[in-house]
């Protein structure tokens, strides 16, 4: 009988529903991922203690008080063994995914129990739905709806939706037909009859099937885990892979505590919401034996309700003002935060290059996500976009296959390790077995077996297509199919009891240093040349984030720095796999700079932490430097804070130690009245700019105004107005004070109180317009390289002397911050770097006064260790 190609018109059909419905796909997806995202916020938001309160409140009112004890203390093991969060993912997926269920189920059931043929037709849809493998809807669900809760949610709905409808129709049916006839009879319209008379009485069936629905919605979280979704499941899937007991048996604890709670209060639900389960619920409260009464006293549903929303509060307060969590520590803030999405094989060198990179991401200020995944799906959610990069690849050879099908949709980022090898091994009491093909003749000796890994994995597929028929092993051998952790569980097992094994293996790999093993030499060359391990990310990856794709296109270990990490990552233990790095890392502290380099950050300060508080003026020089500064420092692991002040309450801040530092003092002229009154408490660190001078502008259109004295009697021509700036400057109170009276125009003139941002406002306007206007201004300053402006001669010398641009700090500072305090010293600026820091922060805009001054740090290599050098 000719083969019916079932697989490929299904394949055909899938690839043809991604092509042409995505936008729906899309749109399913958003809205599952917002029900989920919106749900996992407000169950994982509160204190848990306090929200295993509320839940075992909720148990009170459902059931009693025995059973709100046994909810609390479960809740609490859970939060003890540090599965909290993990759980909350978990009953959020749980929920949409049964609501979702439900609000499909209950209809399609009603619609069943109102007309035969609907229950026909959906009685075999049914029977698939339930008994096809649930992993087989992971297949379309990734490719229609990429990696994370959305497909496991979609695999979860189909899975528990049968029960829902069968239990529905079946309570609805066997509602007494004679009840339905009298209704009937009564003239009752069949819509009223479904909701007065059928919905009511069927209830209990209902909520037996909502029973179970919740139960198989639960028993399916594996399944999230294992398509890259938070929670339990993913505990469980690592567990699984890693052959982990402890991991296995903590995860699977939750879970039943989990199914527990919500099979009892979703049974006991039904007898707060079905009119015949609370006739029973009453006759059995009053069967109740005295003594015990306390025990199913209940509290009301108003005083259950008030409990709840107090709980609530105070849950929500103390987790909106009791966050103590600091986070990582940045050395370098490069990432600014920006997510970055890291899948992994759960093979040994994969773990221990993905948590390096997740450390050194952190230290440069990324936030980076690590997921655990099958390495066909793995490759699947890069394809798709879903996951940003992994650093375990072994190409040419063993992931060729997967390489081939995705390679377009993929991005190659260099390899970081080679030559590796993939071979057989066997202990070396094991005798008369050197090569394949010595295994072959063996057989027996070995039990017919030879025990492999992961079956997604490339090595699996080159034993199965290439070496085994090669060597003729497929005749007398079956190739066991497991996972990693299992393999070296079985290895760790024979080896104890000295009996014949052999295994799937590769080098690197630490069982060679751990066990004294032979690799079966591959005369026939079946495994191919030795493989190189490669980075790959999606498309598009290096584009969005050239810093890291750099990094990653320049790492490298030998083979001494990867076995080292792999064995510390196996000393801190499961789950501590970032520990284990940051031993490591102490133990090796040149190398998170020459992994992630940034410029000026290959060494921190002698006081790094400390946390200088720097203030400055509204003034573009003074802006430009301190975020400058601020760069610096944090380059140098300072923790600088900065807020604006105006001049007077810069001084008085300074004096009383509320500010440390400001870079902008205008000395020995326009902030001397400022210097001469605080001067007692503050100290002069040094000048870093020289020959600045304060000035009154106008544009160079408006002719036969050159100097201070050619403004008197001009006065209409400018509006009677001197465009001022801030009017605690010390350069306003010059001019009200001395420059106006100096050339007889404090009659004639208004000098408008302001700010630097509205006087170069009203400057940008007036110039466009070809208006008469005179600005307050200073050199240097933009302005001159943006307008055509004329500084106005100052014969009579009123505005003072040329100032310099002092760094002025609180008394304390020197000795409460040496090492910047050295640095300030030393610091000088010419004008053409000023003036192009300066432009750099005006092009980046308001608000990005960071990202300017980093942009001119970017283009000025080596500035940080000019500004802020650190001793080798």
């Amino acid at each position: 009988m000719p083969r019916l190609q079932l697989g490929d018109w299904i394949n055909s059909g899938v690839n043809w529903l991604r092509d042409n419905l995505s936008w729906l796909f899309d749109f399913i997806s958003s809205v599952v991922q917002g029900m989920y995202d919106g749900l996992n916020t407000v169950l994982s938001g509160p204190e848990p203690l306090l929200f295993a309160g509320i839940l075992a409140l909720l148990a009170w009112w459902l059931r009693g008080l025995l059973p709100a004890v046994l909810a609390f203390l479960g809740f609490a093991l859970i939060d003890s063994i540090e599965l909290w969060g993990e759980a909350m993912n978990t009953l959020a997926l749980v929920l949409v995914a049964g609501v979702i269920t439900i609000v499909f189920a209950v209809p399609l059931g009603i619609w069943a129990s109102r007309n035969r043929a609907v229950s026909a037709v959906i009685r075999p849809v049914l029977d698939f739905m339930q008994t096809m493998p649930a992993f087989v809807y992971l297949i379309p669900g990734i490719f229609f709806f990429g990696l994370g809760v959305v497909p496991g949610v979609v695999a979860t709905v189909i899975f528990s939706m049968p029960p829902g409808v069968r239990m529905t129709e079946l309570g609805i049916r066997q509602v007494d037909a004679e009840l339905v006839e009298a209704a009937d009879a009564f003239g009752t319209h069949p819509r009223r009859t479904l909701l007065r008379v059928q919905f009511p009485l069927a209830l209990p069936t209902i909520m037996a099937g909502v029973n179970q629905v919740i139960m198989l919605a639960l028993s399916m979280v594996v399944i999230a885990g294992m398509v890259g979704a938070e929670g339990l499941g993913s505990t469980v899937f690592q567990a699984i892979s890693s052959v982990d007991v402890a991991m296995g048996f903590e995860g699977g604890i939750a879970v039943v505590i989990l199914a527990m709670y919500l099979d009892r209060m979703t049974s006991a639900l039904n007898q707060r919401v079905s009119p015949l389960a609370r006739r029973a619920l009453a006759k059995e409260k009053a069967k109740a034996l005295s003594g015990l009464k306390v025990l199913h006293w209940r509290p009301a549903t108003s005083v259950a309700m008030v409990g709840v929303v107090v709980l609530a509060l105070v849950a929500g307060g103390m987790s909106m003002f009791g966050g103590d969590d600091k986070g990582p520590e940045v050395s370098a803030n490069v990432g600014k935060g920006q997510s970055v999405n890291i899948g992994y094989i759960n093979w040994d060198e994969g773990v221990a290059s993905t948590f390096l990179w997740k450390e050194l991401l952190e230290q440069r200020g990324f936030k980076p996500k690590v997921q655990s995944y099958d390495v066909g799906a793995l490759y699947t959610g890069m394809a798709a976009g879903n996951i940003d990069f992994e650093t375990d690849s072994w190409l040419p050879t063993t992931h060729a296959s997967y390489w081939a099908k995705y390679k377009d949709k993929l991005e190659n980022l260099g390899s970081w390790y080679g030559p590796t090898s993939l071979e057989v091994a066997v202990p070396s009491y094991v005798k008369g077995v050197k090569t394949l093909e010595d295994l072959e003749k063996k057989s027996g000796t070995f039990k017919k077996k030879i025990v492999g890994i992961e079956p997604g994995a490339g090595e699996m597929k080159l034993m199965q297509d290439k070496v085994m028929p090669g060597y003729g092993l497929n005749k007398n051998f079956s190739l066991v199919k497991g996972s990693t952790a299992a393999m070296l569980s079985q290895l760790d097992r024979s080896y104890a009891k000295k009996e014949p094994i052999a295994v799937t293996l590769w080098s690197p790999h630490w069982a060679y240093n751990k066990y004294d093993l032979i690799k079966l030499k591959d005369t026939k060359g079946a495994f191919g040349k030795g493989d190189r391990i490669d980075s790959l990310a999606r498309k598009g990856f290096s584009k969005d984030n050239p810093q890291v794709a750099k990094w990653m296109k320049d790492f490298k270990l030998d083979e001494k720095q990867l076995t080292s990490l792999e064995a510390a990552i196996q000393d801190a233990g499961k789950g501590k796999e970032q520990e284990g790095v940051r031993a490591w890392l102490k133990k090796n502290p040149s190398l998170v700079n020459k992994l992630a380099p940034v410029p000026g950050g290959e060494q921190k300060g002698k006081d790094a932490g400390a946390a200088p508080k720097i203030g400055y003026f509204p003034w573009d020089e003074d802006i430009a430097t301190t975020y400058l500064w601020k760069n610096v420092l944090e380059r140098r692991g300072y923790k600088p804070s900065i807020k604006q002040y105006d001049v007077g309450s810069m001084f008085t801040g300074m004096s009383t130690g509320q500010v440390d530092v400001e870079f902008d003092g205008w000395l020995p002229v326009a902030q001397k009245q400022y210097w001469d009154r605080y001067k007692k408490n503050l100290v002069d660190v040094g000048s870093w700019y020289d020959k600045t001078s304060l000035e009154i502008a106008v544009p160079s259109y408006v002719k036969d105004v050159k100097s201070l004295a050619d403004l008197k009697g001009k006065a209409s021509t400018f509006g009677g107005k001197i465009i001022g700036i801030e009017p605690g400057t010390g350069e306003m109170k010059l001019l009200k004070g001395n420059v106006l009276k100096e050339y007889g125009l404090d009659k004639e003139y208004k000098v408008s109180d302001g700010s630097s941002p509205a006087m170069l406002a009203e400057l940008e306007r007036s110039y466009a317009k070809k208006e008469p206007v005179a600005v307050v201004l200073w050199s240097p300053h933009w302005a001159y390289s943006k307008y055509k402006l004329t500084k106005l001669a100052d014969p009579k010398k009123a505005f003072g002397a040329s100032n310099q641009l002092h760094t002025l700090a609180n008394k304390s500072f020197p000795k409460k911050f040496p090492e910047f305090n050295g640095w300030l010293k030393k610091w000088h600026m010419t004008e053409k770097e000023l003036g192009s820091l300066e432009a750099a922060i005006q092009d980046a805009g308001k608000g990005n006064e960071e990202e300017g001054a980093q942009k001119w740090m970017d283009a000025h290599p080596g500035i940080v260790d000019k500004m802020a050098p650190v001793a080798p």
